[in-house]
This record gives structure tokens, C-alpha cells and sequence, in this order.
């Protein structure tokens, strides 16, 4: 989680020899150097857990953390006077430990000192910087986890440091036996585990930068954005690609003036035959929709990565939301066709984008695959990308011409064969007008008609093309059964994990093709079930009104948050707890998170 301000940012990080696909409420060991951190959090952690903190800063008023907002300060002050506590560190520790939780205070400079003296650097004393190593030695010397894994990560990060690496090594040994020698209290443990084969540590935008890789994308434009920047810069990172039979290959990446450029570039390389894409978040994505008409009008093929986050307008720049369904399901002005398509995870994403490739390819239409800030922040393990599982289909991108070409002629099915800038006998014309099988502008009215329903037959073909395991995942039908899409997946599949364990049964669809909306098939899957729960993270419940749309059969209940902070199993299973029993409102607001 983080602020572009610069303001408060943490990690959290969820360990299991399970599978793990969310995140929950409760935090089993916290560590902290710094006061704001232990003010925002200290109510998470569970009876049993622990905190481990400087013991300098016991003292801090809230007052001195000039960070914490006063909305904040108001609600924690409010809880601190109900319980007779100072408003300082040392006033909600005492609630903690109240609640059953474990403190390990330590003076995180003291360390410093100490180390100083062993070591005979008196340099290492003020080396504040190291802090956070100190933090993460103090922890797994708790957790009594081993510590080479940290020593081979220091050296790694520091590789072309040595002496840097060496100290932060000297700083990380000696902080671990401070913690096995002094705290013993502790239940929890980590004593390793084996790695499973063909697992992968990944960040969320590898998922569809490698895929790109892959999918044979070689042109990619992009304007920096919160969250989508980190894909194009992964891209430009790798621009150089080994590929089949040793024949080198790359990626043109380029970083233009504004959103605009951006997608005119993707078009124009799009148009050259070449497998072109952009990556954006939601107020790039709203200087795109002018060209995205033009693409749509044209039967350019090319995919847009949209990484969502909370808006409006600047919103919350660097916080989670899937705020933007709507807007990409009914982005430019006038009717053409288009693919909207939702990842859920960042395994999935890899193979997703494969396919969104094709289908713009395929269909010679623009793809918007939606992924969000969720996705893209996190760090999970995976089952290892398998690049072979990825097929490329260019649908009818011709190699030759004979006689004479149009661009735009009318067949069988409504979809053309498509000719590329500089094919000998494939000259075409391209306007933002509306044009004849040619591209030459005209008003006709009869050919006006013809064109438009040539176009908009796309949207039937998808759904009948596409596989419908490719539109929809269902993972059971209930009479309770939920409808959701994107980031959710894991959060979902977690709550209703814990639900099982308990004898209660919820269903679940996963709908990935959101436009066109596969209408028949949604309703054939969920005929038998009785209760409709709509889960996202924005304030309308977007997917649901596209649902009625299409579906004509009402929401009986909304799990729906718009905080910024993503979705947790907890939230999830609580709310549908409550739905179970009864106790729920139509609207279920969540807010965990701090």
C-alpha cells in the first residue's frame, strides 16, 4: 500500500503451505520502526500475535506524527479516551496487550550502537537506513525462521555493492540472535518449508507483460501512469527477446508526450500488421476514447491494458478500485464493436492476454482488458507461465494480394481480409468518416447501413465463437450464489472455503467477457440458483446493472468497496455470513483497511 505523496506506506505479507489468494483482517506479527505505522495498525493484530517495535518511540504523541490525518486522529483519540489510555505509543500498546497481544520492544539504534562496538564501525551508529533490515532480522528470529534466505536476498540486491552488503549482512546476523536470545514468548513459527516445482514468485503486471512477450506483441506505447507504468517499464526492461530456433527478437516500447500520442501510435503500428497494445489507468484511458472510436470505425486490431483504480478524476492515485466497467463497456461516442475482457488473478492474466490478442486479431476490433491496482501491486506465488499454452491466431492478416483489394468487404461473416501498410497490391484508405469497401468517405445511406451492421455483427460472432469456458468460470451453482468479476476472484474463494468448512454451500460465477455480455449462457448457469450477490470494488455495483441489463433479473444483495483498499477474505465471509443468517442489508458496505 502506498501514497504518492510520500505518506504512509507498509506491507503485508500472508505465509501458508496452502495456497493463498487474498488477504484477511487479522495481522499475526507486526513490526515497526516508526510511530505512525503502530498508531494506524496496532488494532489489527490478533490475541496471541505480536508487535515488534522501537522502544524510543514509546513516548510519540499523536500529535508529533504530523502524517496521520485528523479524521484519523479524531476516531483514535475517541477509543483511547474510552479507555482511559494517553494518546502516545505507549497508550494503545497497553490496549494490545490487554486484547492478548505479545510486545517485543527493542531500541532499534541501540542495536546500531551495539553492532557498532562488535564490528568496530563507529559508522554504523547513525545508519538509521538500515532499520528496515533490522526489522525483518528481529521478525524472523522470532518466527525462528531461518536466515540464510535474507543473507542471499541482501547479497543479492547489493551485488554490485559488496561492503554494502556485507554490513547489512553484519546488521541482519546480529539483530536475528538478538531476537532468539530475548524473546521466547512467541507460538508462531516458520522453520521453512520445500518449494513446490514449477512455482513462481511474480509481481501482478508480469502476468501481462510476459504475456505480451509471448502473444507476439512487439509494439507497446505508453504515457506514465499510476498503476500501469510498472508493465511498460517491465517491457522496456526486456525489449530484447530470445524466441524459437535462436532468432533474436524484440519489443518496441515507447514512452510518448500524452495519452492521445499514445494511442495513435498503437494504431499506426497496428496498421503495419504488427501486434500493438498500450497500457493505461482511468484518466489516461479517458484521453484514448476519441482514437479508440477511430480504431473501432477502421477495424483495427489492438489491446489496451487497462489498469483500474479509484476515480473519479485523480481519486485516490495510487489506491485499488474496479471503478471503470462501465466506463470501458461503453467508452467512445457512436456505436462499434468492441471486447471487454476481466482477468481475475495474475496467473490467469498471462494466458488472458494471449487471448485478448486474438480476439482483436481475429475480429479486428479493439480489446480492453481490464485488470486493476489489486493485481497489479501484489507479489504472489504461482504455478510457473507456460508460454506454450498461449497459441497465436492472426485471423485474416494476408501475406499476399492478387487482383483487386477492399479493405472493407462485405462477406459472409462481416469480417475482412485484412492487408497491412506496404503489402504489394493491398493499398487501403482510412478515415474517420464513414466509408465504402474501400475506406473512400460517403453519406450513402444504404451503404451507411450495411457497414454499421457488418461492424456491430462482431458482438454476435464473439459469443458464438468464443468458448464459453473462455467467458464465464463457474465454480458451482447454489441457491446462494455470487456473480462477480476481476481481483475479487481469490477474496471470494477463500470466504467460501471458510464457508464449507462449516457446512454452508455458496455459489459462484467468475464472468470474464463482460462485452459483449454472454447473456444466455449467465442465465442458463444460474436458472436453479435463488439468491443473486453481486461482490466489486466500486460504490454502483457496476457488473450488476450490466447483469439486469442483459439478464433482466434483479440483485438481491451488493457486497460492494470503494475505500481504495482491497478486498479481504474476512470482509467477504462475514457479509455473506450475514446473508446467510438473515442479518444483511441489500447493501453491504466494506471497510477494513487502513
Amino acid at each position: 500500500y502506498s501514497n504518492i505523496k510520500g505518506e504512509h506506506s507498509y506491507f503485508a505479507v500472508r505465509v501458508s503451505d496452502q495456497e493463498i489468494r487474498s488477504n484477511v483482517n487479522d495481522v499475526t506479527l507486526m513490526a515497526s520502526f516508526d510511530a505512525e505505522t503502530i498508531f494506524r495498525h496496532f488494532d489489527e493484530v490478533s490475541s496471541g500475535g505480536g508487535i515488534i517495535y522501537d522502544s524510543d518511540l514509546d513516548k510519540i504523541t499523536t500529535d508529533e506524527v504530523h502524517t496521520l490525518d485528523n479524521y484519523f486522529k479524531e476516531r483514535l483519540h475517541q477509543e483511547l479516551e474510552s479507555k482511559n489510555k494517553p494518546f502516545t505509543i505507549a497508550g494503545v500498546l497497553e490496549i494490545a496487550k490487554e486484547k492478548g497481544v505479545h510486545l517485543y520492544p527493542v531500541s532499534f539504534r541501540e542495536i546500531l550502537s551495539n553492532l557498532a562496538e562488535k564490528t568496530e564501525n563507529p559508522k554504523l551508529r547513525g545508519l538509521i537506513r538500515m532499520f528496515n533490515v533490522l526489522a525483518v532480522s528481529l521478525s524472523l528470529g522470532l518466527i525462528k525462521m531461518p536466515l540464510d534466505p535474507l543473507l542471499l536476498s541482501i547479497d543479492s540486491i547489493f551485488s554490485k555493492k559488496p561492503q554494502i552488503a556485507e554490513i547489512n549482512k553484519q546488521a541482519a546476523d546480529f539483530s536475528y540472535d538478538y531476537a532468539k536470545s530475548n524473546f521466547n514468548t512467541f507460538q508462531y513459527s516458520l522453520t521453512g518449508t520445500t518449494k513446490q516445482p514449477d512455482t513462481i514468485l511474480v509481481q501482478g503486471h508480469f502476468g501481462t507483460s510476459i504475456g505480451k512477450m509471448v502473444s507476439g506483441c512487439r509494439f507497446q506505447s505508453y504515457y506514465p501512469i499510476t498503476p500501469a507504468s510498472d508493465e511498460s517499464v517491465y517491457l522496456e526492461s526486456n525489449e530484447l527477446l530470445e524466441i524459437q530456433n535462436d532468432r533474436p527478437g524484440s519489443t518496441i516500447v515507447i514512452q510518448t508526450e500524452d495519452e492521445i500520442s499514445a494511442m495513435g501510435m498503437m494504431i499506426g503500428a497496428a496498421l503495419t500488421g504488427t501486434r500493438s497494445s498500450t497500457s493505461t489507468s482511468g484518466p489516461g484511458f479517458a484521453l484514448m476514447t476519441e482514437a479508440l472510436g477511430w480504431a473501432g470505425i477502421n477495424e483495427v486490431p489492438i489491446v489496451i491494458t487497462l489498469y483500474q483504480r479509484s476515480g473519479p478524476s485523480t481519486g485516490l492515485p495510487t489506491r485499488h478500485g474496479q471503478d471503470d466497467l462501465l466506463f470501458a463497456v461503453n467508452a467512445g461516442h457512436g456505436d462499434f464493436p468492441k471486447i471487454v475482457y476481466a482477468s481475475g488473478d495474475i496467473e490467469e492474466s498471462f494466458y488472458d492476454t494471449g487471448r485478448c490478442f486474438n480476439y482483436a486479431d481475429v475480429y479486428q476490433i479493439p480489446v480492453i482488458h481490464m485488470m486493476d491496482k489489486f493485481l497489479s501491486s501484489s507479489v504472489v506465488t504461482c504455478k510457473r507461465f507456460d508460454p506454450k499454452k498461449i497459441s497465436i491466431d492472426r485471423g485474416l492478416l494476408l501475406d499476399k494480394i492478387d487482383g483487386e483489394y477492399r479493405r472493407f468487404a462485405f462477406t459472409e461473416d462481416g469480417i475482412s481480409p485484412r492487408s497491412r501498410l506496404g503489402l504489394d497490391n493491398g493499398v487501403f484508405w482510412n478515415t474517420g468518416d464513414e466509408s465504402d469497401e474501400f475506406g473512400h468517405i460517403t453519406e450513402d445511406p444504404q451503404v451507411r447501413i450495411k457497414m454499421m451492421d457488418k461492424r456491430m455483427s462482431r458482438l454476435d460472432l464473439v459469443i458464438k465463437r468464443v468458448p464459453q469456458e473462455e467467458q464465464v468460470v463457474s465454480f458451482g451453482i447454489y441457491d446462494l450464489t455470487i456473480i462477480s468479476w476481476g481481483s475479487t476472484k481469490g477474496p471470494i474463494l477463500d470466504a467460501l472455503s471458510m464457508l464449507k468448512k462449516e457446512g454452508i454451500d455458496v455459489g459462484f460465477i467468475q464472468i470474464k467477457l463482460i462485452h459483449p455480455f454472454p447473456s444466455e449462457h449467465v442465465k442458463s448457469l444460474l436458472k436453479d440458483a435463488k439468491t443473486i450477490i453481486d461482490i466489486e470494488a466500486n460504490h454502483s455495483g457496476q457488473l450488476g446493472k450490466i447483469f439486469k441489463q442483459n439478464v433482466t433479473r434483479e440483485i438481491d444483495y451488493f457486497i460492494l468497496k470503494y475505500t481504495g483498499r482491497g478486498m479481504t477474505s474476512t470482509e467477504i465471509y462475514d457479509s455473506l455470513k450475514k446473508i446467510v443468517e438473515n442479518k444483511a442489508n441489500k447493501r453491504e458496505v466494506l471497510s477494513h483497511g487502513a
